[in-house]
């Protein structure tokens, strides 16, 4: 299958470069007329003050025009970006939901459009355009993420995505971390130093450069605090690197790594009457939970003509997920045994990942007739292993300690194999009308294998001979009418999947049985919006979606069976409105440029809801869990000179925990309504200077006690308090 998608690859590449070499002989003013082309992401709104900017047409080797799209630019966030403040960070992008149950941020959790933000597995999550999730088709949870200060902006695509990125339906977040190319010295060293509430410390240092071919940059991050909780303490160090050599104007070659590792105690879940008692309070000391990561890559860049270039990137994730806790529910005392004077033994769960890939994408301007048109292509080969080992009998200390007593009962390895090719083009029309349609082919395969525990006579468990291998194709066509020149209509209708994971793959012998006819969840993505910018005081971004999500993987009990069966158990639907507008009175009626004031809304509304063909009878016509109907977020910055202070609103109405749609909180806190909940932050940020700046803020001002989901196992279980009031100052300074 490999042999066949270079194969296509190659094709399409001599097909392109044959473009891009025809189009050295055209007219450079002609080509540049309709173009809004930008070679290097890292130059997009460099020298905008606004934190939210829409794609341009093309970025890279990649194509944005047609899909509903923004780009976060951290520098002029006006947020905690220190604790990843997520409700801050993307405060302007209409109807993300967020999950808040870490201290300081540590994992991120969003999604939209009605879908869960487990750890933000529903997107296809980047860092500098390769994945960094535990494995993109298996298991997509992201339990890393990138220190935010190290970021330097943040894409999010949705809808039209899913033909050059792959899985999910959500579609995109890539995170663009620093590299240091806009640094042109030898050496410049940037720190930012931050303290806080419950003890929360937190340095980053960088140094960066550029002598001659080469440019390097690298940072370390360290972060550490006691939460806002009892029981959870945490700490966090990252450190990257990365060199760029320029063997000439065309062509450069670079070497990256990340390297993380958390630790962080967890303080468990809450009935809801304990959480109305002292949201604070936690009665699990001794659960821990600790990752280590570390995501290489090899980047080459070559600028094949005037208006064509290839990319390619050679990645690894190489990540370790241990855990070890007392996972009971919280109604069941986590205390010392009368009988043996101890503690009860905890549960250990280690995970393995390593995940290799490349991706290669070539892109050119070409020529029908008198419009310059666009062509991107590219293929994926990817490689990923992880090996699980499950309720192992863990120690009766309270530290962390992931040794087992004897074997674990769980031992299992999972394989994904994919290889994928796509195409997409833009076809210019008119001056003012762009078509874009586009083909993604997917090959995937997963298998499990191995011990899923001893029987009552000793013997071992294995797991079901399962292999699942499979292709298919992906269509999506896109459209822009540009109205004016910086306002366009926009739409795409573009299909997408979400391949079956390891856990439908993971069937107890004894009690499950996987559907021999199991496929991958597909449906498609429709957005129909208006966008644009008015002069320099107003943007906005409009638009409907439509998200159908087919063949969604469940457990039934067949009629008369005594088994549970798992396979495709009915669809979802969600659809509603998504939008967005700033706007600078100062800017509109004032030549001041001392003053700034800036007024901003956001408004998702999702109605999600399980199809009427559901198998599953007791969710047939019921709402989407985790699926807030409405999320609102507003605000104001108001600045003189080098002073600037916002004030942020955020709103999300209630929810449902599970699928059943159940109102009443369950005696473990595990099911039951998450009510709405309103927070405010408060930022400020005074820079003396180009060079030197110190930032201050409170989060959750009014102390609002709420929390935004419930977990049946870690890290819960029970309900998850978020933070409450906390505050944090941060002097920054670049040498």
């Amino acid at each position: 299958m490999g042999k066949r998608i270079w194969m296509v690859y190659s094709m399409l590449l001599v097909g392109i470069i044959s473009f891009a070499q025809q189009n050295g002989k055209i007219d450079a003013d002609s080509a540049d007329k309709f173009r809004k082309y930008l070679p290097d992401v890292t130059v997009v709104g460099r020298y905008s003050k606004s934190d939210y900017q829409q794609m341009p047409e093309i970025v890279g080797t990649n194509i944005y025009a047609g899909k509903k799209s923004t780009l976060i630019v951290l520098d002029n966030v006006q947020g905690n970006v220190v604790n990843n403040t997520m409700r801050q960070v993307l405060a302007k992008v209409p109807g993300i939901h967020i999950w808040e149950s870490d201290p300081s941020g540590i994992q991120i959790g969003i999604a939209a459009r009605g879908l869960s933000p487990n750890r933000s597995w529903e997107f296809n999550v980047r860092q500098n355009g390769y994945d960094i999730a535990a494995d993109p088709f298996g298991y997509p949870e992201a339990y890393y993420n990138p220190q935010l200060q190290a970021v330097q902006r943040i894409e999010i695509v949705r809808g039209q995505g899913s033909l050059q990125y792959g899985p999910q339906f959500g579609g995109l977040v890539n995170y663009i971390l620093r590299n240091g190319s806009e640094i042109n010295k030898p050496v410049e060293f940037e720190t930012q130093q931050t303290v806080g509430s419950n003890g929360l410390f937190n340095s980053f240092n960088a140094v960066g450069g550029k002598k001659g071919k080469v440019n390097y940059y690298s940072f370390f991050d360290h972060r550490n605090g006691n939460g806002w909780r009892e029981n959870s303490q945490y700490s966090t160090n990252s450190g990257f690197g990365t060199v760029t050599y320029n063997f000439s104007n065309k062509f450069s070659l670079t070497a990256e790594v990340m390297l993380s590792h958390m630790r962080t105690q967890q303080p468990g879940g809450l009935t809801d009457e304990q959480l109305q008692q002292d949201a604070q309070q936690s009665f699990r000391s001794r659960n821990w939970f600790d990752i280590t990561w570390a995501t290489p890559a090899v980047i080459a860049n070559y600028q094949i003509s005037e208006k064509a270039r290839w990319n390619t990137k050679l990645f690894g994730t190489i990540g370790d997920r241990n855990s070890v806790g007392f996972l009971q529910s919280i109604t069941t005392k986590d205390s010392i045994n009368p009988a043996t004077l101890n503690y009860n033994n905890r549960t250990v769960l280690l995970d393995q990942y390593r995940n290799y890939g490349l991706e290669s994408r070539i892109i050119t301007d070409y020529f029908l007739g008198k419009m310059n048109n666009t062509i991107s292509g590219g293929i994926r080969l990817y490689t990923g292993t992880t090996h699980r080992k499950a309720d192992g009998v863990g120690t009766t200390g309270t530290g962390y300690d992931i040794s087992v007593i004897g074997n674990f009962p769980r031992d299992i390895e999972f394989d994904s194999r994919n290889a994928a090719a796509f195409v997409e083009n833009i076809f210019r029309i008119s001056d003012k009308l762009l078509i874009i349609p586009g083909l993604r082919y997917e090959w995937l395969e997963g298998a499990a294998s191995g011990r899923n525990g001893y029987a009552a006579d000793g013997s071992e468990i294995l797991l079901q001979n399962i292999q699942r291998s499979r292709s298919f194709l992906l269509a999506g066509i896109g459209a822009e009418y540009h109205i004016t020149k910086g306002t366009e209509l926009y739409t795409n209708l573009t299909q997408a999947y979400r391949p079956i994971q390891f856990a439908n793959l993971q069937a107890p012998p004894t009690t499950d049985v996987v559907d021999p006819d199991l496929e991958d969840a597909k449906g498609y993505n429709f957005d129909l919006g208006y966008r644009g910018k008015v002069n320099s005081y107003l943007q906005f971004d409009v638009s409907v979606f439509y998200l159908q999500y087919n063949n969604r993987v469940g457990t039934i009990t067949p009629a008369g069976a005594s088994y549970r069966l798992i396979t495709n158990v009915g669809s979802s639907t969600s659809k509603g409105f998504e939008g967005y507008i700033e706007f600078n009175p100062i800017r509109a009626f004032t030549k001041s440029l001392k003053t700034d004031l800036i007024l901003f809304g956001s408004y998702g509304y999702t109605d999600a809801t399980y199809s009427g063909d559901h198998k599953d009878a007791n969710t047939k016509g019921k709402k989407v869990e985790n699926a807030p109907v409405n999320i609102f977020r507003g605000g104001i910055s108001a600045g003189y000179k080098g002073f600037l202070l916002t004030g942020q609103l955020s709103y999300v109405s209630e929810s449902y925990s599970d699928a059943n749609n159940t109102q009443t909180p369950s005696s473990n806190g595990q099911n039951g309504l998450i009510p709405a909940y309103t927070v405010i932050d408060l930022t400020a940020t005074y820079k003396f200077s180009k060079n030197l700046n110190i930032k201050a803020g409170i989060n959750n001002l009014t102390d609002e006690r709420y929390f935004t989901r419930r977990a049946g196992g870690y890290p819960g279980p029970g309900a998850l308090p978020a933070d409450g009031r906390t505050f944090f100052v941060s002097v920054g300074a670049k040498f």
